[in-house]
This record gives C-alpha cells, structure tokens and sequence, in this order.
C-alpha cells in the first residue's frame, strides 16, 4: 500500500541512506547535500519539507521517498513544480506512478493550483515515463540547461494543465 504523509522524526536515519545512494541522486538537484547527513536529514523532517507541499512515499509501512509541489511565486503562483524521488530498492514497481497521481489529484482538488510542471535530465528516461504515463506533456527541451558533476544535460519540460 502507498501512502502520502509528513515526514516524521523516525524518518531522519532512512533518508540519510536513501540519500547517500549515487543512484538515487544522479538526477537530483545539488539543493540536496551530498553527502547527506543526519543534520541534512533531521533540518528536512522539522523545517525544509513544511515550506512547500512535501510529503514521504510510505510503502508499505516503509519510508520509499518523496514527492511534492513547490507553488510558484507572483504571477506563476497558480502553477507549481512536481518533484520526487524514490530510494533503489523500490524502482519499478509502479510506487511512483501511483504517488504521482495522489498528488496531481490532491494538488487539483485541494488548491488553486491550475498547472504542473516538471524538469528533467537528459538521460532519467525513466521519470520521462513515469510523467507520460500520469498524463503530462513534454513542452520544451532546454539545451544544456543544467550543469550538474562537471556534466551538461538538456532539461526537460513537462506540464500537466488542471481539467475544467
């Protein structure tokens, strides 16, 4: 079963492993420390995942990750940026699609939020999917947009606009 919810204290150790994985955070934006430490993990827990909608992907009574919409400011607040990661172990078993779309929908109905968007790599073919698949588009392709390990790659932009 895949939950949304806080962060909670206990959290704290498992994020500080999850995090620690090159794999997991190939893809991830440097605002994540690297490496990433219990004082990383315990200033998100109590202080970095309230300023935004932010919540922890539990599976099955397991912290997996996390998923959330950063709400932009003036004139781009009705829109917001979906971001998520999962720890490795839980690839490929449709936890992220399924927390993808609890959020859209939680998102849609619960605020006035009339657009999602997403950025990714060049090369996260995976998150490409994961974001079709839930019904998003790709808009524009920004060349070597990010700069990330001493690597370029393109940024991909994805959107999803709310029903009427």
């Amino acid at each position: 079963m895949i939950t949304l919810r806080a962060f909670a204290p206990a959290d704290a150790p498992e994020l500080v492993k999850l995090l620690n994985d090159e794999a997991v955070t190939r893809f991830l934006s440097t605002k994540i420390p690297q490496p990433y430490t219990q004082d990383d993990a315990t200033w998100w827990v109590e202080e970095g995942s309230l300023l935004a909608m932010n919540r922890a992907i539990e599976f099955n009574g397991e912290l997996a990750g996390c998923i959330g919409v950063n709400r932009g400011e003036f004139e781009y607040a009705r829109s917001g940026e979906l971001g998520y990661w999962l720890g490795g172990g839980f690839w490929q078993q449709g936890i992220a699609t399924a927390a993808a779309r609890q959020m859209i929908t939680q998102v849609f109905e619960d605020t006035d939020i009339e657009r999602l968007f997403a950025t990714v790599f060049s090369g996260n073919q995976a998150s490409m999917a994961l974001l079709r698949k839930v019904g998003f588009a790709e808009e524009a392709v920004l060349q070597r947009a990010i700069f990330k390990n001493g690597q370029f790659y393109n940024s991909h932009i994805f959107s999803l606009l709310k029903q009427a």
